[in-house]
């Protein structure tokens, strides 16, 4: 069975770096699983490596959905295994990365999310409850509902939230459901499971830099850039970070409320991803403010 080897972690915990390192000494290429970074034109705002910062290797996945497109997980899974294969079958070792832990589950234990017809009537209706009665109301829904689901969703993620009604709407079954009945399929690569850990003060300060240099860089300019070239509101622009920037924009909020409701919310979503990894009981831990070498060195002794 051939090796896939799998680095996550929360954000801000040196992924990228730690990836595209190990790529360069094991003939690797990258496949993204991050559930943002695959919109175009939303650079700094998901922190998407720039051609520099690949150093010349090859990343999948990443910068190719327009920002008003919806992208489910089961779209994700049939590409990643098309890269995946792709990568294989050029001799060298596909490195999947990334922090969005739907999308590393479908692989890892081979979910198949079903590719459920969107019904457009039905997510106007929900939205249009979300604006009347606000999200809690949807909130308590889903969790009676699917409340094994809502165990790892944030009651503001309003599209995951959506998302569970939608389902449960078009099937009858819940998400959970359809999940522990597809986990019954055979996992077709060895998957090496590798996530980043930090003192959580430290994380939390790593964060709190990166919105700081993010805001320095121009997220402001890039969300006015894509709010003006698309007609439709994307959907991207749910996304953390640019819906508070949105915020900002429409009037709703000072640029420093903004900024810091940005690091708050990124600090609670990096606790809920640390939460969702330590589920994962294959999963095998590296100590983030340790040298790149040395996970290098613990990654390479997984593959011999």
């Amino acid at each position: 069975m051939e090796k896939v080897i799998v680095i996550c972690g929360p954000t801000a915990s040196g992924k990228t770096g730690l990836s595209i390192e190990l790529a360069k000494r094991i003939e690797g290429e990258i496949v993204s699983a991050d559930s943002m970074q695959i919109y175009q034109e939303m650079d700094i705002g998901t922190a998407k490596p720039t051609k520099e910062e690949q150093q010349g290797i090859k990343h999948y996945l990443m910068d190719f959905v327009s920002p008003e497109e919806r992208y489910s997980v089961a779209d994700y899974k049939k590409e990643a295994k098309r890269a995946i294969k792709e990568i294989i079958k050029k001799g060298k070792v596909p490195i999947v990365v990334g922090g969005t832990g739907l999308y590393i589950d479908s692989l890892i234990y081979e979910i198949e999310y079903p590719d459920i017809e969107f019904d457009e009537e039905y997510r106007k209706k929900l939205e249009q409850r979300v604006e009347q009665q606000g999200l809690e109301k949807l909130c308590e829904e889903a969790q009676r509902i699917d409340p094994k689901a809502m165990e790892k969703i944030s009651q503001n993620d309003e599209k995951r939230i959506l998302r569970i009604l939608e389902i449960y709407h078009a099937t009858g079954k819940t998400k959970t459901e359809q999940e522990i009945e597809s986990r019954k399929n055979p996992v077709e690569y060895e998957y090496q499971v590798y996530a980043l850990k930090w003192d959580r003060e430290v994380l939390y300060e790593r964060i709190n830099k990166r919105v700081d240099l993010m805001i320095e860089q121009g997220l402001i300019e890039e969300v006015k850039m894509i709010l003006e070239k698309h007609q439709k509101f994307p959907t991207a622009m749910q996304g953390l970070g640019y819906k508070e920037v949105v915020a900002f924009l429409e009037g709703n909020m000072t640029q420093e409320e903004m900024i810091e409701k940005i690091k708050m919310e990124t600090r609670r979503y990096a606790k809920r991803q640390m939460t969702w990894f330590r589920k994962n009981k294959q999963t095998i831990w590296l100590e983030g403010q340790v040298q790149k070498q040395d996970n290098i060195k613990i990654i390479l002794e997984g593959l011999d």
